[in-house]
C-alpha cells in the first residue's frame, strides 16, 4: 500500500527515465493510493505531450484509454478531495515558514495523505519533496 502524487502516476504513463521503476513499485504494490487530483493533473500531462509535440493525437488517445482501463479494473484507489482537504490546505499556509515553497496543488496531495494518515508520499515532485517534511511527511522515489 503505498500513496503518491501525480509526478509518480505521470511516469506510469509517459517513458521517462524513472518510468520502470515506478512501474515495478506500482505493480508489485497491492493498493495506489492517489488524491482525485491526479486525475485532473494526469490530463494535463498527457495533453501537453500533445501540446509540445512530443506525441501525436493517437498517442495521447491511447495513454488516455490505458488510464481510463486501469480506473475502471480499479488499479487506483481513489481519495477524494473532500472539504476538509480543501479547509486544511487552505489554512496550512497561515502556519509554514515563509523559507517553504509550496504551490497549491502539492500542498493539497500533502494534506491528502495527512488526513488519511500516510507517513510518506512518493513523489519526483522536488518542491513537494522538499516541503514534505515541514508537514510530517516523509517523501520518497521508486
Amino acid at each position: 500500500m503505498i500513496f503518491s502524487d501525480t509526478s509518480m502516476v505521470a511516469k506510469f504513463y509517459v517513458a521517462e527515465a524513472e518510468s520502470k521503476e515506478v512501474r515495478a513499485l506500482f505493480e508489485n504494490e497491492d493498493q495506489r493510493f492517489v488524491s482525485e487530483l491526479v486525475r485532473v493533473e494526469l490530463m494535463g500531462i498527457f495533453h501537453r505531450q500533445v501540446r509540445e509535440k512530443i506525441w501525436p493525437r493517437t498517442k495521447f488517445e491511447t495513454a488516455v484509454r490505458q488510464f481510463n482501463m486501469d480506473d475502471i479494473g480499479g488499479f487506483w484507489t481513489w481519495i477524494p478531495l473532500d472539504p476538509e482537504i480543501l479547509e486544511a490546505a487552505a489554512k496550512t499556509y497561515a502556519t509554514l515558514p515563509e523559507t517553504v515553497y509550496l504551490r497549491s496543488a502539492d500542498c493539497l496531495h500533502l494534506i491528502t495523505g495527512i488526513h488519511n494518515n500516510f507517513p510518506e508520499i512518493y513523489t519526483y515532485d522536488k518542491h513537494q519533496a522538499l516541503a514534505a517534511p515541514t508537514l510530517g511527511l516523509k517523501a520518497l522515489k521508486a
